[in-house]
């Protein structure tokens, strides 16, 4: 028969809340769960534990014989109820049982599980379940962090002789005084030959009920019980707390940050991208992509229509000189026939030079649609815009035609819109002057969206009447190659040398 397995299981400083999830697992499971008690019989590790117990559970009371160790000879008298102690346990393990040990706070930090730890590990499985410590706790019941930047912390039992705590204390940039009860006199006392006490605080039952936080001079001896804890926060806390009340506010400094959102969805969005959305105070843009970014109630939503993107950026960079954290949000990278251009000619003039603009690149359109057919822009490539609205067509066709007779493959953006319905064909056309029938072209539409569609198409058969505004193409050149593996659209490279040409790096 397999031996059970031994697990020390923290249980955090006293409230039954910051027991781990793991911890509760752990105690809900447990054939046997032990814990220690004095000897009036009750035990603060299993009143903590308790909403997690079962009731057909055997349990295993491990009963200090004392309860100081002022008692004579308390070291020998407690050695050998911890052998017994283990003895037991080792009883349930030898019998295939797992046996969960609780301790208060973290095991291996002045946790009674320790002893039981020192004489099972070396012989049965052992695991050790880490706990909130009561350290942590009595600092976050204070409201004040013990230690800050390169501060030191001191963890002192208060049955140190006086004098040595007192050298400790006068020593250490912060410190905790654990074990008190009978101690405390003599710890404040330390305190205050350190010249420590003004600083000191102490916290009863951290988190568990009965709780109790003053400051250490003001504590009556006699009400404290072995529970609690003295402690002198950090002082570099205290100093740049006090400096901030102190210090006027820095005037807000607005900025305006053009963002790219990617193709489509948080997948395709850069961590850059994500810190800049998340620390904007106000989000400017095109409805539909301001739609893709979550609503946060802290920010102000801007939205307007695709063809204002002057006002847009004018009203951007107007709130930003106000101070205001202005995100304008851009499909796909914002540099690519988006709004990192329209702003910066708007912020050009004189009256905008001191609202800083920065452009966060991100994922391309031309790039999600290449993603998913295979490596079309594996070589040379050009972009262009077929949309007419703000250059005439007579321009689009003469950089089409020059792009045909330099042999690039053409990633083509804004290919067609309800209103502009014949330029597909007119560049079909043009493009067949130069390219043979069977050039494959990727027609890619609303890529990492809901209704994504990818498909590879000769060239004399692309329809125009099947490309919108979210569409984009990739016209093949003389080399673009296209194969069919076997997936439901067909891989399509762009090898990185010519014919006749060696590969050489």
């Amino acid at each position: 028969m397999d031996s059970g397995r031994l697990f020390g299981v923290g249980l955090g400083p006293g409230d039954p809340e910051l027991v781990t999830v793991k911890a509760a697992r752990l105690i809900a499971a447990a054939p046997v769960v032990a814990y220690h008690s004095a000897r009036h019989g009750r035990s603060i590790a299993r009143s903590i534990a308790a909403p997690y117990l079962r009731a057909d559970q055997i349990e295993e009371a491990l009963v200090y014989p004392v309860t100081t160790e002022d008692t004579a000879d308390y070291r020998g008298v407690i050695e050998e109820h911890y052998d017994a102690w283990a003895a037991r346990l080792a009883a349930h393990l030898d019998a295939g049982r797992d046996v969960v040990v609780l301790c208060e706070g973290d095991p291996l930090f002045y946790g009674s599980y320790m002893h039981m730890h020192k004489r099972l590990s070396r012989r049965y499985a052992t695991q050790v379940v880490p706990g909130v410590t009561s350290v942590s706790g009595a600092s976050a019941v204070l409201g004040r962090p013990l230690v800050e930047r390169d501060e030191i912390l001191t963890v002192l039992p208060g049955t140190l002789p006086g004098d040595v705590l007192a050298e400790r204390l006068a020593a250490t940039d912060s410190a905790a005084v654990m074990k008190l009860g009978r101690t405390f006199g003599k710890v404040r006392d330390a305190f205050e030959r350190a010249g420590r006490l003004a600083d000191g605080w102490y916290v009863e039952r951290a988190t568990g009920a009965g709780e109790r936080v003053a400051p250490l001079s003001e504590v009556d001896p006699a009400t404290v019980p072995y529970f609690s804890m003295a402690l002198l926060p950090s002082r570099v806390h205290e100093e740049t707390a006090a400096a901030l009340e102190r210090a006027e506010p820095a005037p807000p400094r607005g900025e305006v940050v053009v963002v790219g959102l990617g193709p489509a969805g948080r997948d395709w969005l850069t961590p850059e991208a994500q810190a800049a959305l998340a620390a904007a105070d106000d989000l400017v843009g095109y409805g539909p992509y301001l739609a893709r970014v979550p609503d946060n109630p802290r920010q102000r939503r801007h939205a307007s229509d695709n063809r204002v993107e002057a006002e847009r950026a004018e009203f951007a960079l107007a709130l930003a000189k106000e101070g205001r954290r202005v995100a304008v949000v851009s499909s796909g990278d914002p540099g690519v026939f988006a709004m990192a251009a329209a702003v910066l000619e708007v912020a050009a003039e004189p009256r905008w030079k001191a609202v800083p603009v920065r452009v966060l690149p991100g994922l391309t359109a031309a790039q999600a649609v290449a993603s998913r057919v295979g490596a079309p822009l594996g070589h040379d490539f050009c972009v262009l815009s077929l949309s007419d609205r703000l250059k005439p067509w007579d321009v689009i066709a003469a950089r089409l035609e020059a792009a045909a007779r330099a042999d690039l493959v053409i990633a083509v953006y804004n290919p067609g819109s309800r209103s502009r319905t014949w330029q597909v064909e007119a560049a079909r056309t043009l493009l067949l002057r130069h390219r043979a029938a069977d050039t494959p072209v990727v027609v890619g539409r609303d890529v990492g969206g809901p209704a994504e569609s990818v498909r590879v198409v000769r060239l004399a058969d692309l329809d125009p009447s099947e490309v919108d505004m979210r569409t984009l193409l990739i016209i093949g050149s003389s080399q673009t190659r296209v194969q069919d593996r076997g997936s439901a659209t067909a891989v399509v490279w762009t090898p990185r040398s010519y014919p006749d040409v060696p590969t050489t790096r």
